[in-house]
């Protein structure tokens, strides 16, 4: 039996970024409904197989012009190409290697094995929402959390989906660790990788948005979402962190770090560091005593 591959690229105003991933996965989701089973995302957006006999490109059409009516500034391409049979869940698993820090942590599928010495061992099962640890702003966080002291702290992840980051976290024995994501399908995913990863009395993950933040105050909060919402979220952040808290912010690029930093130091907020993979960049803050 041969498959259709169906490439789809996206862009919103000119740039694909991980926090757009919900984007993606609307599309999945609608795209499995017509008889697609496997996926692989890429940096322009994501590859979606089924069976020859399944494909219609009127229903990728429709998606396309339908589902997204709401979304500015998005554009949506898309082709197809007729590949022969293969193992699709080796073709599948090769997209998903383990994402290693040395002697730190490894963020891995449950498909591959456990191979090097770290302090963590984070399972993530690769489903439609993002956040494996491959993107390089999700790594960037990682990075920084390297050389934090998390333990006993009440953290916020913010935009979590698999909620990597927050299990990391509470691997790190933090007090309790709370993740949040606008996307129900990645609250879920959240929900069951922290089970998977026996840390989910730890976690609590809830779907919404930013309002959510009001519940508590934090000594710790990472957001990995994108330029347009962390300037918007902004004093929602600085409000929700306790004195002396840490903010760690990236999904945006090195350019626009003046306009982060601007509205970071307008909240109260005191630049520390900043750090960048590919023109990607992660920014620390800390709130003022003041």
């Amino acid at each position: 039996m041969n498959y259709i591959k169906l490439n789809v690229r996206l862009s919103v105003n000119e740039k694909w970024t991980e926090s757009d991933a919900w984007i993606a996965d609307i599309f999945k989701d609608a795209l499995i409904a017509c008889g697609y089973d496997s996926f692989s995302d890429n940096n322009e957006g994501f590859e979606a197989y089924c069976p020859e006999e399944c494909f219609a490109l009127e229903q990728v059409k429709a998606i396309a012009e339908n589902e997204f009516g709401f979304v500015e500034d998005l554009k949506i391409e898309y082709d197809t190409e007729e590949i022969e049979q293969k193992d699709w869940n080796a073709e599948w698993e090769k997209n998903y290697p383990s994402v290693l820090f040395p002697g730190f942590c490894v963020v891995r599928p449950p498909f591959n094995p456990l191979e090097d010495e770290v302090k963590y061992d984070i399972i993530i099962e690769p489903k439609m929402s993002f956040g494996t640890a491959h993107h390089q702003t999700t790594s960037l966080i990682i990075d920084f959390l390297s050389c934090e002291q998390v333990a006993g702290k009440r953290l916020m992840d913010m935009g979590c989906g698999t909620a990597v980051l927050a299990i990391l976290a509470a691997k790190m024995k933090a007090a309790k660790v709370y993740g949040i994501d606008i996307d129900a399908v990645a609250a879920i995913s959240a929900y069951d990788n922290a089970r998977a990863n026996k840390v989910g009395k730890v976690i609590e993950t809830y779907c919404g948005d930013a309002s959510l933040l009001q519940r508590n105050t934090y000594d710790v909060l990472l957001a990995n979402i994108n330029r347009n919402i962390l300037l918007q979220d902004m004093p929602t952040y600085a409000h929700s962190l306790h004195k002396d808290g840490l903010l760690f912010v990236s999904g945006f690029y090195v350019e626009d770090m003046p306009m982060l930093i601007g509205m970071a130091t307008n909240c109260g907020l005191e630049y520390v560091s900043h750090d960048s993979i590919d023109n990607w960049c992660c920014i620390k803050f800390c709130k003022n005593q003041k």
